[in-house]
């Protein structure tokens, strides 16, 4: 399996606070861990499909990954809340 941060990513993280940086970083490195393993995700991650090769991960409520799964590709797409990702969706 193939990982691509996009420069959307970087951009998106970049704005971020520490604290919430660290926790985006935490996770993005989590989720190539569990996929290169594929061992299952432990309580409180939540990966879902989101339309088409679009998914989402998340921990908690406020961070989230969004994603684009081709094959075996996955490219990191953009960091942010709900309104971030939904926001990116509806542009597509």
């Amino acid at each position: 399996m193939r990982f691509e941060f996009k420069s959307s990513f970087e951009r998106s993280t970049k704005a971020l606070n520490p604290t919430d940086k660290q926790e985006i970083k935490d996770i993005a490195v989590y989720l190539i861990d569990i996929l290169s393993q594929d061992r299952p995700l432990e309580q409180g991650i939540g990966l879902k499909r989101l339309r088409g090769p679009y998914w989402e991960i998340r921990k908690g409520i406020k961070t989230r990954i969004l994603l684009r799964w081709n094959g075996d590709l996955v490219e990191f797409i953009l960091s942010g809340n709900h309104d971030d990702i939904r926001k990116f969706l509806k542009n597509l």
